[in-house]
């Protein structure tokens, strides 16, 4: 088996104190060891804000992956680490807005696009829009790359965040 066809993407999500230092802690441990992050997102998750998820994803081969996860293990604020790739289906979601600066028969069809792709319009003016758009990230790399036939455009994504499917709850709690 080629290295190419062993690895592959994985969401990883990971809760941890949500304290000054954590993230950076993180993030060296991808760039020191040469692992690449594709996405990446934290936002609080308790009521009392004092714990976060991080959701990363990345790609790998099933050792690489192994060696990550075991080495987020070992920094002290982690709670828990998940593979979401591995332990069944999961949902992954991506937030974009993309503003479009168009006239005429590419303005139309701009709004055409985002019609059928399920943007909404979030600002306008008489030569430009913002769309937000929400889904796969699959779904919006065709977006873009169709508005980006239709216009000069600019883009902020928000990365991706993912959930396990079903009844089971990921427990973060030491």
């Amino acid at each position: 088996m080629t290295s190419e066809a062993a690895s592959r993407r994985h969401a990883i999500a990971v809760v941890v104190d949500n304290e000054s230092g954590v993230l950076s802690k993180v993030i060296g441990l991808f760039s020191g060891r040469g692992y690449n992050i594709e996405s990446l997102t934290v936002c609080s998750i308790n009521a009392s804000d004092t714990v976060s998820r991080i959701t990363i994803v990345t790609s790998g081969d099933d050792m690489t992956i192994e060696q990550i996860k075991a080495q987020l293990a070992r920094l002290v604020p982690v709670h828990g680490i998940e593979d979401l790739s591995r332990q069944g289906e999961h949902i992954e979601k991506e937030m974009a807005l993309v503003k479009i600066v168009a006239q005429g028969v590419e303005r139309r069809e701009a709004l055409r696009v985002a019609n059928i792709f399920g943007a909404k319009v979030s600002d306008t003016t008489l030569s430009s829009f913002v769309f937000n758009l929400s889904g796969s990230s699959r779904k919006l790399d065709a977006f873009i790359a169709l508005m980006r036939s239709l216009g000069e455009i600019e883009i902020a994504r928000s990365g991706v965040v993912a959930l396990n499917r079903g009844e089971e709850v990921f427990s973060h709690h030491r």
